[in-house]
């Protein structure tokens, strides 16, 4: 949600203008803002776009999704001699060192392809040539619209509606059952159960108890879905993120377990003990670009570490916690697996066992991905943690 009010302000045709700024990941509005229509060719909207000025579209809005992706193929067309470069230092990195550079390439392309605005009313329709009626979806991701203008990248728009689609569709979930209660509708800003190895460990790894169990961080709610569906008479799970907790409610409701799902606004724990308490945290210690990159990015592996650090008070005698974590981190350089052992012993705890699955999502075989080599060493494990 929008947590402060920010402007952006433009000029047309003399007179100054202004209007609220949406941005989810809290980018500011920029300095500079020229407006553009059908007429502006696609060379100098790049060109604009790389000094940072915003182009605010007053034209036909197909032909702005036109311009997007005119900037999208030229910000991924680097010049042959920086492409070469690009290489050469690429070669010459660490795995964290191309990590970062990675994700100082992909801020720099979010950047440029953020430069094409569009206004919306106070309805948050959009009043221009050919648009779409997306105002379900904006209310849906920034709540009731208040009369006011404002304007948001097409970027991020397009983000809002996918979104959207998906939270009509929703995501099936084998470990559910056969459908139609089988299903999970993500929230916007609220990250896709869509890499099912994480939830396939928690279906089928052995229940210490059935009476209680702390889900750490529900989401989309589909981990307290799965242990309710196992026969976990009473699940309280925890978010500290109001998405969070709306959509997980939603999709308990609709796969009728909010009966047995108790949720609860905390950040990590709630009090009592249980005997088992699962946690699947942020997997890549590093800093988060926008919020609903908090699922996947957890900078100086905060969660992680809190999650660690207060399991043995919200343990039962004999009670387990589940730690459902990637790799990933450890293939990438930022945080070696003797690292995290030491935690888990700080922390005064033991591991009973370790359940591994490989990932089987796209990017794990896509020899064009960046991060490629890290991806198809890449292993899923649920950490069976127990007191010392």
């Amino acid at each position: 949600m929008l947590t402060h009010t920010p402007s952006i302000h433009w000029s047309h045709q003399g007179q100054p203008q202004q209007a609220l700024w949406r941005s989810e990941s809290g980018a500011l509005a920029p300095r500079r803002v020229e407006t553009a229509d059908d007429t502006l060719a696609a060379d100098t909207a790049y060109r604009m776009a790389c000094e940072g000025t915003g182009l605010l579209w007053q034209g036909d809005f197909q032909n702005a999704r036109h311009l997007l992706q005119a900037l999208m193929r030229r910000a991924d067309k680097k010049p042959r001699k920086a492409a070469a470069k690009a290489s050469q230092k690429l070669a010459a990195a660490t795995a964290a060192e191309a990590f970062h550079l990675h994700r100082q390439a992909q801020a720099q392309r979010a950047r440029v392809l953020a430069s094409v605005l569009i206004p919306l009313e106070g309805d948050y329709g959009i009043d221009l040539r050919r648009a779409p009626d997306w105002r379900q979806a904006c209310t849906e991701a920034w709540g009731p619209a208040t009369g006011e203008r404002s304007v948001a990248t097409l970027r991020e728009l397009l983000g809002l509606v996918g979104a959207h689609e998906w939270r009509k569709k929703g995501v099936e979930i084998p470990a559910l059952g056969a459908p139609p209660l089988n299903r999970i509708h993500p929230h916007y800003g609220v990250f896709s159960p869509v890499r099912g190895e994480y939830v396939g460990l928690v279906a089928t790894a052995a229940l210490p108890s059935k009476t209680l169990a702390f889900d750490i961080g529900v989401g989309t709610g589909v981990l307290s879905a799965v242990l309710a569906r196992r026969g976990v008479q009473r699940v309280v799970a925890t978010d500290q993120d109001p998405r969070a907790l709306a959509c997980a409610r939603e999709n308990l409701q609709r796969l009728q377990l909010l009966d047995r799902v108790e949720l609860q606004q905390a950040n990590l724990f709630p009090p009592g003990r249980a005997p088992l308490v699962v946690c699947n945290p942020p997997w890549v210690p590093a800093r988060a670009n926008s919020p609903i990159e908090h699922a996947v990015y957890d900078e100086g592996s905060r969660m992680l570490k809190g999650f660690l650090a207060g399991l043995p008070e919200h343990l039962e005698p004999g009670g387990e916690g589940w730690l459902i974590l990637s790799d990933l981190a450890e293939h990438l350089g930022l945080r070696p697996r003797e690292q995290l052992l030491a935690w888990i012993a700080e922390a005064g705890l033991v591991v009973r066992g370790r359940h591994d699955v490989k990932p089987v999502h796209a990017k794990a075989v896509d020899v064009q991905d960046a991060l490629h080599a890290a991806r198809a060493a890449e292993v899923t494990s649920l950490w069976r943690l127990a007191a010392a």
